[in-house]
């Protein structure tokens, strides 16, 4: 008895789930809308008319843009954002003042000091990707091609 209502408690919580995550569609689409409407509304205006294998050929386009939307966009609702020193690590940066052991690399556009985890020098242009943040000093390897 009791798995049966963890179970409806589940399934309500899908439901809620999925019905939130079509109204985030729609509102992300609604500019889209818009422009179709707008679109229509120009063509009656110049009255131009439309014949219904290519209105029906638009709508299953829409219909495939809205299911593709659908896979591409939901997972990234549920995913939590990664930020601070976690965020950092695995991204590649580029030597600009040799590390011997420590010294600068730049990374998304930014200064950083770096020190070579294992203490070897590595010179300016290396690639190397950050393995960790001691402060404000990242830790960084050379990064293997």
């Amino acid at each position: 008895m009791q798995s049966i209502s963890m179970c409806r408690k589940v399934n309500t919580k899908l439901i809620k789930r999925i019905i939130a995550d079509w109204l985030k569609v729609l509102l992300l689409l609604l500019d889209d809308i818009a422009v179709l409407l707008l679109i229509i509304l120009v063509l009656r205006f110049l009255k131009v008319r439309i014949p219904l294998p290519i209105t029906i050929a638009a709508a299953l386009v829409v219909g495939t843009f809205v299911f593709m939307i659908h896979k591409a966009v939901m997972p990234s609702f549920h995913k939590s954002p990664v930020t601070g020193p976690e965020a950092m690590i695995g991204i590649q940066g580029t030597v600009v003042k040799p590390l011997t052991p420590v010294g600068t690399i730049i990374v998304n556009g930014e200064y950083w000091r770096a020190e070579s985890v294992n203490g070897s020098n590595m010179g300016v242009d290396e690639n190397v990707e950050i393995l960790g943040l001691d402060g404000l000093t990242l830790k960084v390897k050379r990064k293997e091609p």
